[in-house]
């Protein structure tokens, strides 16, 4: 009976060795694989970018990267990010608030309708803007009226506005969707509390709810300028000057087309001004993400 007992734990025993190794194996496969992936697909063309954009030298890189039009697309960049920033900031912790601490008919709907912006292509959404507020545009005799009794020339389409208004709505989901399972898994308990206890709305948001949605603020705001910098099919449609309204991308994108071999180089120079953003961006993101996991 005891070598019975002593056989079956032996043969416990020889499984339990043999998952192991499996595991083992599966797990260095798994990991092989990855590497290889992560390093074909992402580490070998990053590093290309930077060894091309420096292929002529640092002086033909420092001269391509401040050239008038690089100038000029930097500066529309930052001024789409910095507007997209702010607004989508404002209304995804106003649309966040509103769908998790209070219930009303078309909440759904509403839910629904912030995500459009990452189904819908953003080429789509550029030559939505175009027909809308272009001379063909139904809001366009609205605009010409606002210019001849006032004198102005605000324009929508092939102008900065219409570049920041592409950028605004292909990133309006990304604060408010990093902040709504926040709020839902905190619940509104305290809340209701601080509100029986006589506080007031404002000083609720103030001490209780910006706390508890913070680090994913944060990480919102993060995301959602990583996607404003890079955005190029909506901006595109709305965009048409070089030098003027033209984006980083675009710019870069004017650069390859052209053909030359100094201005292809100079192309992956400007690339790599968006490449070295990026990772700054990247950085913060995991510094911020690492914070979150810590709180919770």
């Amino acid at each position: 009976m005891r070598c019975t007992q002593t056989g079956k734990e032996h043969n416990a025993m020889t499984e339990q060795v043999k998952l192991e190794r499996r595991k083992k194996i599966t797990k260095i496969i798994l990991v092989t694989v990855t590497v290889l992936f992560i390093f074909v697909m992402l580490v070998v063309p990053l590093f290309s970018v930077m060894a091309s954009a420096l292929k002529e030298g640092l002086g033909f890189y420092l001269k391509a990267i401040s050239t008038s039009y690089v100038l000029s697309a930097l500066k529309v960049t930052l001024i789409a990010t910095v507007f997209a920033v702010v607004i989508n900031t404002f209304f995804g912790i106003w649309t966040a608030w509103l769908l998790t601490r209070f219930s009303f008919k078309g909440k759904q709907v509403l839910a629904t309708l912030i995500d459009i912006p990452f189904s819908i292509s953003p080429v789509i959404v550029g030559l939505a803007y175009l027909m809308t507020f272009g001379r063909l545009g139904w809001f366009y005799p609205v605009i010409r009226w606002f210019n001849e009794i006032f004198g102005t020339n605000v324009r929508i389409t092939f102008a900065i506005p219409g570049v920041v208004l592409a950028t605004i709505f292909v990133t309006f989901p990304y604060v408010s969707r990093e902040i709504i399972p926040v709020l839902n898994a905190e619940g509104k308990d305290e809340e209701e509390a601080a509100a029986l206890m006589g506080a007031s709305g404002f000083t609720i948001f103030r001490k209780i709810t910006l706390p508890q949605m913070k680090w994913s603020l944060i990480y919102g705001i993060i995301l959602c300028t990583a996607r404003a910098l890079g955005e190029f099919g909506a901006v595109n449609a709305l965009s048409k000057t070089r030098g003027e309204t033209f984006t980083l991308p675009l710019e870069i994108d004017a650069l390859y087309m052209s053909g030359t071999d100094s201005s292809i180089t100079s192309a992956f120079a400007v690339s790599s001004i968006l490449l070295i953003i990026a990772l700054i961006i990247l950085f913060a993101r995991n510094i911020v993400e690492h914070k979150f996991k810590k709180l919770h």
